[in-house]
């Protein structure tokens, strides 16, 4: 995975989120993802996470990430999907 996980530029990595089964879809994870983009753009800082899931890949890409890579993992193991934004405003 070391190759999919950006070290350059410095990023800010968001390692985990997670949001009851019975409260979801109501924007708590939003929030969550919120706070911390809203350092990363007023900090110049792009943002970076590995999604385990498939299905929550629409909720990372409304808050501007977008899928680098597709990873399988070996042995029948789940895929992975990094993924990367930019702080908003800038372009590299």
């Amino acid at each position: 995975m070391a190759e999919h996980h950006p070290a350059e530029p410095p990023n800010f990595y968001l390692g985990a989120i997670g949001v009851l089964p019975a409260v979801q879809r109501g924007g708590l994870g939003s929030l969550l993802i919120r706070a911390v983009l809203d350092r990363c753009d007023r900090e110049g800082i792009p943002a970076s996470l590995i999604s385990t899931r498939e299905r929550n890949l629409p909720l990372y890409e409304r808050h501007g990430f977008v899928v680098s890579a597709r990873v399988e993992l070996p042995e029948g193991g789940p895929s992975l999907w990094p993924m990367w934004r930019e702080p908003a405003g800038l372009t590299r």
